[in-house]
């Protein structure tokens, strides 16, 4: 038992790390709580993107050479966000 609480706690602080500057509880609420919807009927799944696309589509929201109709909210969503934290956050969700 001890072992299995040793192992979550360090899963728990690998996973907080690594998603340190985005807040995820943010996303779900249009994304689904594992990244399995359409964000309001019009967004890819995130959860089938690769990481590689999920780094790419947040980086150009920020820059603004990214998005459909959702484009300018989700600029507002990561634009504070440096890109090391939206790699970081890529590797959290997708494939």
């Amino acid at each position: 038992m001890k072992k299995i609480i040793i192992a979550s706690v360090t899963a728990l602080t690998l996973v907080s790390t690594l998603t340190a500057g985005v807040v995820a509880g943010k996303c779900v609420g249009c994304h689904g709580k594992s990244f399995e919807k359409k964000a309001m009927g019009k967004s890819k799944i995130v959860s089938e993107m690769t990481h590689a696309d999920i780094a790419a589509a947040l980086k150009g929201y920020k820059d603004g050479s990214y998005g459909g109709p959702m484009k300018g909210l989700m600029k507002g969503q990561v634009a504070k966000y440096s890109d090391a934290d939206l790699d970081a956050f890529s590797h959290t969700v997708g494939k």
